[in-house]
C-alpha cells in the first residue's frame, strides 16, 4: 500500500461468524462435555474408594498394633472412638469406620458416603474381604 492511500472498507469485505458456524461449535463442545462428565464421576468415585480402601488398612495397622500393646484386639462403633482409641490411627476426611473385636481376630468396615463400595477386613480371613 502505497502512502497516502486508504482502506475502503465496504459490506463484502466485513466478515464474522455466522449462526450457524456458532452453533456447530456450541454443540461439539456439548459433545465434548456430555462424554467427558460421566468420566470425571466416576473418577471422583474411585478416589473416595481408595480414600477408603487406605482407612481400612490403617485401621488393621492400629488394630494390630493394639493387639501387640495389650493382646486383645479393640472394638469401636464409629470413626471418632476408633480415632480416640486405637493408637496413631489417622484417618481420611469423610470415612465412616467401625470395628470389631473377637477373641482371637477383629472386622473392620469402611466406606465414604461418595464412594460405590463398602471395603471389609476380616483379619482371620486373610484381611481385606
Amino acid at each position: 500500500m502505497a502512502r497516502g492511500e486508504h482502506i475502503v472498507l465496504n459490506a463484502n469485505s466485513e466478515r464474522g461468524f455466522t449462526l450457524v458456524e456458532l452453533l456447530v461449535t456450541v454443540a461439539i463442545i456439548g459433545i465434548l462435555v456430555a462424554a467427558a462428565v460421566p468420566q470425571y464421576i466416576a473418577y471422583k468415585q474411585r478416589s473416595f474408594d481408595a480414600r477408603s480402601k487406605n482407612d481400612l488398612f490403617a485401621v488393621a495397622v492400629a488394630e494390630e498394633a493394639y493387639y501387640a500393646s495389650y493382646f486383645a484386639y479393640k472394638s469401636c462403633a464409629d470413626k471418632s472412638t476408633c480415632v480416640s482409641t486405637l493408637p496413631s490411627l489417622e484417618t481420611s476426611a469423610g470415612t465412616t469406620m467401625s470395628a470389631t473385636a473377637h477373641t482371637e481376630y477383629f472386622t473392620a468396615t469402611t466406606a465414604h458416603p461418595l464412594g460405590s463400595t463398602t471395603f471389609t477386613w476380616n483379619s482371620i480371613n486373610g484381611g481385606l474381604q
